[in-house]
């Protein structure tokens, strides 16, 4: 990936040492102002009262903040920020949709740029205001109207587009006139696409290219009873529209729907707090997807949570700030990053679609909040080592940078203005367009020792959190300003959090470990006409069960230890949890990527791995005299040999019992992607589609030991 290329010669500067030093000794290191007692970060929820709290340190800033009271449930914890042990609803009075969060950033932003885009790769980003998106976002709601659709909650739309301006205005378009969105992508496949059209009742879907009419196109014989309207970004090629015309479905440009209600206005029906905004639909590891119902009370009670968290420790966004758009639109992630930015009047600018020019456009946009996921994180990282390690002296002048910056760190001191960083991390900082203010990552687990290397060189808060689509994206949120690695923070203002048992896994919460579940404004309200996973999912109290294994920290924090989801017996009886080893693995500097394999009939687990394209490379070269390309590496048994002795190294390293260990991998010699249909759109794997693809290599390596 082109952004990824950090490494070589322009890692380490040396240049005007004496500016840095005078620089260094003029500007002392100013600590992030604390909002909380670091070891003591939440409090317990019982009985409609705090019990226990021993905090000395008072909140020193002033929120206008409604709360709504939940009932309460013993051994549940919820954050320092909660007022009288209330769960946070919303933040401003005039702020509790989607739609009226925009409009506050219309106003509070004085009518500013909103949406960038740029036209080609050689022009600059172009700007639209937020009143410009407003009147056309009721221009499109109009004209979905004008076709036959109703103003109601019980209305569902699909779109089917890359993120891009049309997209935000569609969506507020569908916020005026109380309708729901409904997300589709491509690496769903087509038997989940032609699902959700069906389930979600998609009579109209919005897309952006020729490419994605085709594909609504080609697959209408299994939606040809609900599937009526196509609405296109771009051009429709000819062909499109005959078999379009030929099947019975209405075609036309998002240009012209926009003209047809700006021709037929009509008064706005806005949405409610309590009434739903987007079903999003699960890409899933396994089966059909699921439709989680969210609302707009829920996207906004996470938003409100997150700002009160940081405003107070100094990262107040505003009109000024600026955030790159490039995660997908479709899952909730990027929609709650969406609706916070807007909420606050800040431009929100879009890369062009292509990863390989993503670092272009993050210089070029200068984004100050820049999101992303712990896969790009762990190749950012390999890449900057990669060529940290080519040289001695660099290698040296980093890791005193690093030991140095880490102090820092630890006292709370987050800056870009040290000597260090005129040094050695300047340019670093600059490949992210040198104004990054803030960096968040969620998805999954984020190594401890990647976290607190970002934290040295970037010169930002980086902050992980920790959720699902299921509790709109986000439960906890890492404070700024607290050096710990490892954890994903306190539960946000929004929800209360509690642990429990997981009796077959030998996890209890009296240990302060156990399955976490989650309740509040936050918690989805089922899944989409079913009945059967929503029970699954939801139990009787109103208690989310996330299927994932936590543990309470003595700071207050918690920490994702496992998950409940994928286990399975060994032929021994021994519980297997795949991804709680594979999160091991990835540790070794030989591999990018590892599927963790066991079959209740087998005693023993084998594995996939990817290797690292560069590092392994070098590694067989200098350590076994072998070269060649990663495809003849992966073939080699030498290569197989030492790359899972490594791994049996890393795994004893992290306390893996033996049984929990490899016995035999394959080697394989490409990534597991999104687009080859191994990973789900927020890169995790997909167990039953790495199941079937790998069903040979598999069968084979269970044959060899009988």
């Amino acid at each position: 990936m082109e952004y990824l290329k950090l490494a070589g010669a322009g890692v380490v500067t040396v240049g005007a040492v004496g500016t840095a030093a005078a620089l260094y000794l003029s500007q002392g290191p100013e600590p992030v102002p604390l909002i909380t007692d670091m070891n003591n970060q939440t409090q317990p929820w019982k009985d409609n009262c705090i019990m226990g709290s021993s905090s000395s340190l008072e909140l020193q800033h002033e929120f206008d903040t409604q709360s709504v009271k939940y009932h309460h449930d013993g051994m549940a914890r919820i954050s320092r920020m909660c007022k009288n042990g209330d769960l946070l609803e919303y933040q401003y009075d005039d702020a509790k949709t989607l739609l009226e969060s925009f409009k506050r950033g219309a106003r509070i932003s004085k009518n500013g740029p909103c949406l960038g885009r740029k036209p080609s790769p050689s022009e600059p980003f172009e700007w639209i205001t937020y009143n410009e998106v407003l009147e056309r976002a009721k221009h499109v709601g109009a004209g979905l109207l004008k076709l036959g659709h109703r103003p109601v909650n019980s209305t569902h739309l699909g779109v089917y587009s890359q993120n891009r301006p049309e997209y935000v205005i569609f969506d507020q378009g569908l916020y005026m006139y109380s309708m729901v969105g409904v997300p589709l992508y491509d690496t769903l496949g087509t038997e989940a696409c032609n699902f959700i059209i069906n389930q979600a009742k998609l009579e109209t879907v919005v897309c952006d290219t020729d490419a994605k009419v085709k594909n609504l196109l080609d697959r209408w014989k299994e939606t040809k009873d609900t599937l009526k309207c196509i609405v296109c970004m771009e051009t429709i090629s000819d062909e499109n529209q005959t078999k379009a015309k030929a099947n019975g479905i209405k075609t036309m440009l998002f240009s012209e729907l926009e003209k047809l209600g700006k021709d037929n206005p009509v008064k706005e029906n806005p949405a409610a707090p309590d009434d739903l905004c987007l079903i999003c639909y699960t890409s899933g590891t396994t089966g059909l997807p699921k439709g989680a119902m969210l609302s707009h009370k829920g996207l906004v009670a996470v938003v409100s949570a997150i700002a009160i968290q940081l405003q107070p420790a100094g990262v107040d966004i505003g009109p000024d700030e600026t955030m790159i758009s490039y995660l997908p639109l479709a899952h909730s992630y990027e929609r709650m990053l969406e609706c916070y930015i807007f909420t606050h009047g800040a431009k929100l600018g879009f890369f062009q679609g292509d990863v390989r020019k993503l670092m272009d456009d993050i210089k070029e946009l200068q984004p100050t909040l820049f999101p992303t996921v712990p896969r790009l994180l762990n190749r950012f990282y390999d890449k900057v080592m990669a060529g940290v390690n080519a040289s001695t002296f660099k290698k040296f002048l980093f890791n005193i940078a690093l030991g140095e910056k880490e102090k820092e760190i630890k006292r709370g001191v987050i800056r870009d203005n040290s000597i260090w960083d005129q040094l050695v991390f300047k340019k670093i900082q600059a490949a992210l367009g040198g104004k990054v203010k803030l960096i968040t990552t969620g998805s999954a687990p984020l190594s401890p020792k990647v976290l607190s290397f970002l934290r040295c060189i970037v010169g930002c808060p980086v902050i992980e959190g920790y959720g699902q689509t299921e509790s709109h994206a986000i439960s906890t949120l890492q404070l700024p300003g607290d050096a710990q690695s490892g954890t994903v923070g306190p539960p946000l203002a929004c929800n209360a959090i509690k642990l429990c048992d997981v009796t077959e896994m030998e996890y209890y919460a009296k240990n302060n470990k156990g399955e976490i579940c989650v309740k509040g404004p936050n918690v989805f309200t089922g899944y989409l006409n079913d009945r059967v996973k929503t029970k699954e999912a939801l139990d009787d109290d109103g208690w989310l069960h996330t299927g994932d294994i936590g543990e309470w920290l003595p700071t207050g924090t918690l920490k994702i230890i496992d998950r409940k989801k994928h286990i399975f017996k060994l032929a021994q009886g021994e519980y297997i949890a795949p991804e709680k080893i594979e999160n091991v693995y990835v540790r070794s500097s030989l591999i990018s990527q590892v599927f963790v394999h066991g079959d209740s009939l087998q005693a023993c687990l084998i594995g996939i791995v990817v290797p690292d394209p560069d590092l392994l490379p070098k590694f067989c070269k200098q350590k076994l005299n072998l070269t060649g390309n990663i495809s003849d590496l992966a073939r080699n048994p030498e290569v197989k040999k030492a790359i899972m002795a490594d791994l049996v190294e890393v795994g004893k390293k992290a306390g893996l019992q033996s049984f929990e260990q490899i016995k035999d991998v394959y080697v394989y010699p490409e990534m597991f992607s999104v687009e080859n249909g191994l990973l789900t759109p927020t890169f995790k794997a997909k167990r039953q589609e790495l199941l079937k693809y790998f069903k040979k290599q598999l069968q084979e390596m269970y044959d060899k030991m009988t």
